[in-house]
This record gives C-alpha cells, structure tokens and sequence, in this order.
C-alpha cells in the first residue's frame, strides 16, 4: 500500500510540475523576446512552483541548517538529484550556475537559460573555451551575483563521495572567491522514478577563505559537502 500510494504522488509530481514547467520555459522565451527583466521572476517562480510540489505532492519536507549565503561568492553544492539543480533560483538571489554545456543546446530552455547568465562548462574544449568561462564567471561576480557549482561534476547516488572535478581547484584560485560548501541528502528520496516521502536536509558548511593550497581547499571541500552523506 506504502508504494501504491508513494507510486500515485509521483504520478501526480510528474504531471503537474512538468506540466507548468513547459508553461514556464514558454513564458521565458516571451519574455526574452519581448521584456528580459520578467525572466527573473519567472525563474524564480519554478524554483517556488517545484518547492510547493515537493513538499504537497510529493510529502517531502525541506529543511535548511544554516544561513545560505547572498552576494558574490562560490558555493560549492553536492549534486545527488535533480532537486537542488531546480531549487537553487529559489534558495539564492539571482544565482549563476555552472551547468553542462549540452543543457544549453535544449530549444528554448538553453537561450533563456544563457540570458538568465548561467554559466556553460565545456570540459573537453580547451583553453579558449576554459578562458570563456573564467570571464563569464567574473562578469556575473562583477554584478554581484553568487556562483553556484557541483564540484563533483554530476549526480553523485546516495552516500558515495568521489573525488571533486579537476577543475574546481583551478576556478578556485582564479575567481579568488571564498568557498561557502553545502551539503544536501535529496538522493535517498528524490533520485528515483517513485520518490518517496521523508526529508531533505541543506546543512551550509563553514565559510573557507580564498587563496588556500589546492590539497586543502579540495579535502575541507569534500569534506563539507559530504557532511550528510555518509555510507550507510
């Protein structure tokens, strides 16, 4: 009966969220088109509209531990579901993630997407394309803006902590950022074709200064964003 119910909400999740999001990804690119500065507060209404599913739908309660941090600095995130990928417009204000470079090639999403000012990752494109980013990522630094990344490069399942991404290290000392690392639990209920009720949990990590030593930056991030992760 616990999974004929649990089955039924994510039925229901599937239907309604993305069903108002193609509504949404079409009223982005109106508002590209037609006014740019709706594309914020549409943006911001997924992330809101994908929260409310979450905990009515689906019977997910959200919680946060800690003060998320506003303004110019490099969030490192762990990355287990899609669930934090579409809640981040609504955790921080006016954020610019670093997202694959093929999510931009998506029709519509991709454009609004890239006049939103997420940042595209090639990783396989060279130093041109390496230089590309670094400056993108200074322009929306320069506005103001927090930088959102999942170091570990993609969906990482439930309790497993690889290795960050090469390249974290190397954006680290050339944004000259300080570090705000989070933790975040959504595999163990989001991350399945039948979702289950229970709780995901935001634990913000000590703030890590800028200019540290490759090995240290990467072990107190790993360490940070692995916080609510542990196997078994």
């Amino acid at each position: 009966m616990r999974w004929l119910i649990a089955g039924f909400r994510s039925c229901a999740f599937y239907v309604l969220f993305y069903g108002v999001s193609a509504v949404l990804v079409i009223a982005s690119v109106v508002a590209v088109i037609a006014q740019r500065r709706w594309l914020r507060p549409i943006v911001a209404r997924w992330g809101h509209w994908h929260l409310w599913c979450v905990r009515r739908v689906l019977g997910i309660d959200v919680v946060l531990d800690g003060a998320l941090p506003q303004g110019p600095v490099l969030i490192a995130m762990k990355h287990e579901a899609f669930f934090e990928a579409i809640d981040t417009p609504r955790l921080f204000a006016f954020p610019a993630v670093f997202a694959k470079h093929e999510l931009f090639r998506i029709p519509g999403w991709g454009y609004s997407a890239l006049v939103y000012g997420l940042v595209p990752v090639a990783r396989e494109e060279g130093a041109k394309t390496l230089r590309m980013m670094i400056a993108t990522a200074k322009e929306r630094v320069e506005a103001g803006r927090p930088l959102v990344i999942f170091p570990e490069g993609t969906r990482v399942p439930h309790g497993q902590q690889p290795p960050l991404q090469a390249g974290f290290a190397g954006l680290y000392k050339l944004l000259r950022l300080p570090v705000v690392p989070i933790a975040v639990d959504s595999g163990a209920t989001y991350h399945r074709l039948v979702k289950r009720p229970g709780r995901i949990t935001y634990r913000v990590g000590e703030t890590i200064p800028a200019g540290l030593p490759r090995e240290e930056i990467e072990a107190r991030v790993h360490a940070a964003i692995n916080a609510l992760n542990r196997p078994g």
